[in-house]
């Protein structure tokens, strides 16, 4: 196999977490989850979507299950349902970034070529300008810009293109299994799972929780 060369990035749940106030706006704010309560559902909610119950629009399958699994724990009219999905997928409200994260892509970056694919509505190199890395990123390759998403082989070929950089020379990370980690593996890439939430501990799969573990992981 060819030397590892460029490392292509989620967004969501990967480099930026959600801005849970915004997303929740429609729900009283003392009705809110916990951090803890959000990624058990993330977690029952990848479970879920990995065996292949999504249909549509990817990113709206999985909202739409995320989001009816939470306000069913909330006690909550599913007639919410549809605005907390339009605001989870508004990408302006993806713009939680965890320290040291620009520093730990400079030192990624001094070693390996590094760009974006993400699934979003057309907005996410503004969140990344925004949360101050975009400019760390040689492309940012977005499904409402190229019209595709993820695990579609369409955005996974216009990002290699963008980079003109060969599938084989190049790793995905991102947190979905049934989106990333395949879509990228279908598309010839090596991928790895960046899995802050925990929902694949424990599963015989190539994983990290953190992008330290990242640079550690790439070392090897």
């Amino acid at each position: 196999m060819p030397a590892r060369r460029v490392i292509f990035f989620d967004v969501g749940n990967t480099l930026l977490f959600p801005n849970r106030a915004k997303m929740l706006a429609p729900i009283s704010s003392d009705r809110h989850p916990t951090i803890e309560q959000w990624q058990a559902l993330e977690r029952k909610t990848k479970n879920e979507f990995d065996q292949g119950m999504q249909s549509g629009s990817v990113d709206h399958g999985f909202w739409w299950t995320f989001h009816t699994y939470l306000l069913a724990e909330l006690g909550e009219d599913t007639s919410l349902r549809s605005a907390l999905i339009e605001n989870t997928q508004n990408s302006a409200n993806w713009d939680q970034i965890l320290p040291g994260t620009r520093e730990a892509l400079d030192r990624i970056r001094q070693n390996f070529r590094i760009a974006v694919i993400s699934n979003a509505d057309g907005g996410i190199e503004r969140v990344l300008s925004r949360c101050g890395i975009a400019d760390r990123f040689e492309s940012i390759t977005d499904s409402g810009i190229v019209g595709v998403e993820k695990p579609r082989p369409e955005i996974f070929a216009a990002a290699l293109k963008s980079m003109q950089a060969r599938a084989d020379e190049s790793l995905y990370v991102g947190d979905v299994y049934s989106v990333d980690y395949i879509g990228a593996r279908n598309a010839g890439m090596e991928a790895i799972l960046l899995d802050v939430a925990g929902a694949y501990r424990d599963r015989e799969l190539p994983r990290i929780e953190s992008l330290g573990q990242l640079e550690i992981w790439l070392k090897r």
